[in-house]
């Protein structure tokens, strides 16, 4: 009976200290979450969605991935490359008051989210180079 009891105990600890755990950890990656958002995200000064998805697409393949969706009316862009693995990238694309969009990058190392800031950075200081390029109709 006694076993019984401490076994209880044991156990309902247990599971008060995985709860708080858990609840702790849930907080964490929501701070996390934001901080990634902000590595993932850019703000260009144009309004011209489709144009901003074609070269988003044109960036993309230079970068070496295959497009795999592209949906305007949704304004995504789902890419893979494959090179002894697997990266997937969906960019999307909204409007952010009158005057710009934003472009948010999500990727993904075979299932695992990308979280590393640099393939971010390499991919939106392409992108900034290609929509000048395009902003200026420089070929």
């Amino acid at each position: 009976m006694k076993n019984k009891a401490g076994l209880i105990l044991i156990v309902f600890s247990l599971l008060v200290v995985g709860c708080a755990t858990t609840q702790q950890r849930l907080l964490d990656s929501d701070s996390s979450q934001v901080q990634l958002r902000s590595i993932q995200t850019r703000a260009f000064e144009t309004t011209d969605k489709e144009k901003t998805l074609r070269t988003i697409m044109s960036t993309l393949q230079d970068l070496g991935f295959v497009i795999d969706k592209a949906d305007a009316t949704l304004g995504t862009v789902s890419a893979t490359k494959l090179k002894n693995y697997a990266l997937r990238i969906t960019v999307t694309v909204r409007p952010r008051g009158e005057t710009q969009l934003l472009v948010r990058a999500n990727a993904q190392y075979n299932v695992q989210p990308v979280t590393d800031p640099e393939p971010y950075q390499q991919f939106f200081a392409s992108l900034e180079k290609a929509m000048f390029l395009t902003a200026h109709q420089v070929d």
